[in-house]
Formats: C-alpha cells, structure tokens, sequence
C-alpha cells in the first residue's frame, strides 16, 4: 500500500548522499531443520543484529579508507606547494616574504613554514605552541633532513584535538636550502566527522530498508582492448597499467599476493579470458612485467597501450594529483573524451548542494553566478565540504599543475546552495534551487541529494525544469536498497548508480528499475574547502561524473534536447553486469569519448529520428512510473 506523506513539504528534509565506499557482506546461510514461528522470529531477529553490525563495521572502515587518501592528498598538495615557492623567481627577501605570506594566507593548513635559502632563513607562523615535546622534536628533526638535502615526513601527531604533519622538502638545485611546514591535517578530521554524520552510521535498524544479501557481480563486460599496439606509444605507460594473459586462473589468494606485491590500485578482468589489467598507484609498467614474468609465467605480459579505431591519442592533464589519485577519469575514457570536446563556458551546470568555495585556486575562474536559497542575500559559501567536491568533479581547473582535473575544462558551474551547514535542506529550498538554476541559464542540474519521501512540490519544480530542457542528473542513494530514492526516481530524470575502481556495483549503491546509468563513485579526489583536497566515496560523486558529460554532449551539440542528451548518455554506455539494461548498472558505465563521438555526429538530426527519440523518452517515462507504483 502506498504510504501517505502527512504534513507541509517544507518539513521533508533531503539529505546529501555521501556514503563512503566499503564491502558489503551477506548475512550467511541458514541452518537447516524445522523451527516453530517463535525461534524463527528469534533467528530473524539475531540475523538483521548480525548485519547491522557488520554493515557498522564496513561503513567505520571506509571511513578510515576515505580519511587515508585525504591526508595523502593533504601531504602531496603541500609538499608541492612548498616546492613551487622555492621555484618562484624572487630577487630580495621582502618578495619572497610576500610570497610565502600569500601562499599560507591561500592554505590556512600550513601553520609553520621554516624556508632556508642560500644560508638564510625566512620563517612564518608558530609551532603550536603548550608544550608538546614531540612536535618541537619531529620540527627539529626535519631540519636536520633539510641540512642534509633529505625529504622527511613525519607519522602523525595529535595535539589539541588537531592531527599534524611536519615535512621537509629540499631545494634539489642547492643542497641545504628547502622548506620545513608544519600542516594542520584537520581535513582529516572534518571527513571524518562529515562522513559519518551523513553517511548514517548507525543504520537503519527499526525499519530494516538495508539489503544485506551481496549484490556484487563477479564479472563485467569491458571494452578496453584485449591486444597491444606495436607501435605504441611510449608516454601512454605513465598510466602505470600492464595486461597480463595467465596460464592458469589465479586464486583470490592468488590476487592478494599480486595486490600487496604491486600496490594495485585496480584489477580489471577483460571479457571471458584469463586476461586482467593491473593498475598500480606506486610501480612502472616495466617494473610489473619484470615482476609477472618472474613470478606467474604468464602467457603474456605488456604495457596496456591505448589507442582509437580513429587514431585519437589521450590528453593526459598534468594536474599535479591526477595520475596517482585520479582513477576514474580513465576509467570512463575521459582522456580520449577530451579529444572530441573539452566543453564551453556557454553551457551552465547547475550544481544543487551545500555551495562552492568561491576562491579555491582550483576552481578559478569555473564558477558563474549562483544563489544561496537557505540563507538569501548571502554568497552561496560552502560551509559542509560536499558541494565544493561535487564542483570539483565536474570542472576543477585541468591542466593548470595544480590538484585535481575535472571533466571538464570549460563549463562552467553554477552554484545553487540548497543544504545547510548540516547537509539537510526542505524540499521547498530544493525545489527552488531547480526553477532558480533553469531559470538563470543552467542547460544542467547535478542533486547529489535525495531522500525516500515522494514529494509532490519537488516534482512540480522537476516537471518545470524538464519541460524547459535541462538535463537534470541525481544520485540514486547509498543505503544498497531498491526503494526508489528522489529525486533519481522521478521520470524526468536521469538517476545515477555507482561504481568502483574495478567496475562492479559500489557495494553502497542503491539499485532498480530506474537506474539510468552508472558512474565511478569510490574513494573520489576533488576539491575541497580551505583549497584542500580530499576524497569522498558515494553515489554524490557518481552524479556529477555524469552531469559533467551531459555539459559536454551539449557544448559540442547544442542542437540537442534534453531528451537526446539523455538518449546518447545510455546507449553510448559500456554494458556491465548481467546483458543489457539491469538494475544494477542501469544501461551501464557512462563511456565519455563514446558518448562525444555520438553527439557529434549528431549534428544533423533528422525529425522523424527526433520523432523517434521523444517517443523512446516517454516509453522510459511510463516505465519508470510503473515501476515506481509496483514498489509501493
């Protein structure tokens, strides 16, 4: 029976999916043998104990993972930076005072900065200060690296509440000179504490709505090519990928070993062969063949060489954290993508969540006008962290040697700010943020938000937004549930799965019938406020991967409808899981240079196949609606 919403709309609150990645473990099997009603209800109620528990235990390790990467990402941005300034040209000492007084003006993290140079030191901000012993011990140490010409990091120290790191980064032209900084790492802290207020920690017990059966598919379909190139070319190995053909079916203790020896970031399994694609986040391609051979006697190994039936070579950014940290973009063939199209300033993505830091450097000159709906008159500021990451998916600057690269190196963002600083808003503040945004220019909307209520003011503005031609994009949800999530839910628009570094369905992500697409969601690089970085694992991060191609699509086709945007994205997907559409990976993972390839030669559309294409749309239409009565 369908449940009936009593009360005013403002009151339903839609909270950001931000569920960070994690395994996901079946309750077991039952025992066997004839039970009266009363010891079944027993048993039942000892299994759902069971898997709150353990779905506890994930959720508090994914944490930690999300918490690892960001803390990495803390070091390497800093360690950079501390770098670039010792690059910088600067002829007296009050210039270089300048300049490391803009630099920790821009990243309040960095609260001392000891900089020696040609003998000389320049030092700014304190060692905080109460008598921490270990702090003042591991700064002194790092000097003591720095006069040898060594890098040093230190493990982390809490004091007050506050994780530090101190780091040394010498200067490689003069040995002596370099930089000693002490970085506050309380983006760690704040990841933490974000994570686990909308990631739900304490599940859904009363109510039951978590699956706890395993819905990880053990295969995928995978169009990457199966055979070398021999005429490769040899800048395509930075990826740190080699393919490996094995004589013999490797046991999962087999791939543990294999794991722990190479560092795999990913293991991707190419069709029904015995063929994998190992991606490492620390070994070259050489130094993996060197080990297979050794080890496997493989039938084959060799660099994973990337190529087009057209020729079109990859665009690899040298954002300074893409190829260690920034796994999904070529996962959804970005780089080719950015052959086809880089996008343009004239199509706005609208992006429905809690603001965008206005001056990250990383996101400069990406942002248009927007609208702060929860508090009016003021800039829409990110005071949570999930909007500015979101942002920075789509259209962190690319290629300018700084953080991240977004998908997109021209559109532009358009930041509605509709969640407070809890990462809650009203379905009134939603609402409006969608008529706002369409009614300002926005050709996009990405919601990385939802809730399970079927409110019918959401839909009006989701009606009103449609019937105008924006594309609008939504997350599917992160309780790993089949009850349909809204906005993802509505017809009109496009709902969004997620997907992990090896292709199957993150073990988070919410599943049916009205999954659209799928795109990666896990353990997410992007920017974050105070100019940080960070990564976050959801289907909040699947969304915007795919908002941020339909801004593509229609920079290269403007001529589109929202209605063939949404078209191309589905039939340009790569298939995973079970064949054809399913509910897990709905049409499958987005393919960005597949989907550019159709939208250009999409040029031309002829009316009787736009005929077609609105006719395809309401069929989906009317099925996402019978699906949807089915479920309640």
């Amino acid at each position: 029976m369908r449940r009936k919403w009593i009360g005013w709309f403002a009151a339903l609150a839609v909270a950001a999916f931000l569920i960070p990645f994690m395994p996901w473990f079946g309750s077991g099997p039952r025992v066997p043998g004839k039970t009266d009603e009363g010891q079944q209800q027993q048993n039942q109620i000892a299994m759902k104990k069971t898997a709150a528990t353990q779905e506890h235990t994930m959720k508090l390790r994914s944490v930690e993972r999300d918490k690892n990467a960001t803390a990495k990402l803390c070091k390497t941005e800093c360690s950079r930076n501390f770098h670039k300034l010792m690059m910088t040209p600067s002829s007296t000492s009050r210039t270089k005072e300048s300049n490391l007084r803009s630099m920790m003006d821009m990243h309040k993290q960095m609260v001392y900065v000891y900089w020696k140079h040609n003998g000389q030191a320049i030092k700014r901000g304190q060692v905080p200060s109460g008598g921490n012993a270990k702090l003042n011990e591991q700064v002194a140490i790092a000097k003591t690296h720095l006069n040898k010409g060594k890098s040093y990091t230190s493990e982390t120290l809490e004091f007050n509440g506050h994780p530090y790191i101190v780091l040394t980064v010498p200067n490689t032209k003069k040995k002596g000179d370099g930089i000693v900084g002490v970085v506050d790492q309380d983006v760690v802290n704040h990841v933490e504490a974000h994570q686990r207020r909308n990631l739900r920690i304490v599940p859904y017990p009363s109510e039951g709505k978590y699956k706890i059966e395993s819905v990880l598919p053990n295969t995928m379909k995978d169009t990457t090519v199966t055979s070398g190139n021999d005429n490769g070319n040899a800048s395509h190995y930075h990826i740190n990928e080699v393919v490996v053909k094995f004589q013999r079916q490797p046991s999962e203790r087999d791939f543990s070993q294999i794991k722990h020896a190479i560092s795999a970031l990913s293991i991707r399994k190419l069709g029904k062969t015995e063929t994998y694609v190992f991606r490492s986040n620390q070994k070259d391609a050489e130094s993996m063949m060197n080990y297979f051979k050794v080890n496997w006697n493989p039938y084959y190994v060799e660099p994973h060489y990337l190529y087009l039936t057209n020729d079109t070579a990859p665009i690899v950014p040298n954002d300074v954290l893409y190829s260690e940290y920034q796994w999904n973009l070529p996962s959804i063939e970005t780089e080719k993508g950015w052959s086809v199209s880089k996008g343009s300033d004239k199509v706005l993505v609208a992006v429905l969540d809690t603001g965008v830091q206005a001056d990250h450097p990383d996101l400069a000159g990406k942002l248009n006008a927007g609208n702060n709906i929860v508090t009016p008159n003021t800039a829409p500021e990110d005071d949570v962290g999930h909007g500015t990451h979101v942002a920075g998916i789509i259209a962190a600057v690319v290629n300018n040697g700084e953080g991240v690269a977004g998908l997109s190196w021209y559109n532009k963002i358009m930041p509605v700010k509709v969640l407070d600083s809890s990462g809650a808003g009203s379905t009134y503040s939603v609402a409006e943020g969608i008529i706002w945004a369409t009614d300002n220019g926005a050709k996009v909307i990405n919601m990385s938000l939802g809730n399970y209520a079927e409110a019918e003011f959401l839909h009006d503005a989701i009606r009103y937004a449609y019937d105008r031609d924006v594309v609008l994009i939504a997350a599917s949800g992160n309780d790993n549930t089949e009850r349909p999530g809204y906005p993802a839910a509505y017809p009109e628009v496009f709902a969004v799965a997620s997907t992990d570094p090896d292709g199957a369905k993150s073990s988070f992500s919410n599943y049916g019938d009205y999954i659209d697409v799928a795109a990666p969601g896990a353990s997410i690089a992007s920017t974050y406020p105070g100019s940080q970085y960070a990564a976050l694992s959801g289907t909040s991060m699947a969304s915007p991967h795919v908002a941020a191609l339909a801004g593509l699509i229609r920079s290269i086709n403007p001529k589109l409808t929202n209605v063939q945007v949404m078209d191309i994205m589905r039939k340009s997907a790569t298939d995973l899981g079970t064949e054809g559409k399913d509910k897990y990976f709905g049409h499958g993972q987005i393919d960005v240079v597949r989907a550019l390839e159709a939208a250009r030669k999409s040029t031309n559309v002829s009316l009787q196949r736009f005929q077609e294409q609105v006719e395809s749309r309401l069929a989906e239409i009317a099925k996402k609606y019978n699906n949807t009565a089915a479920m309640k």
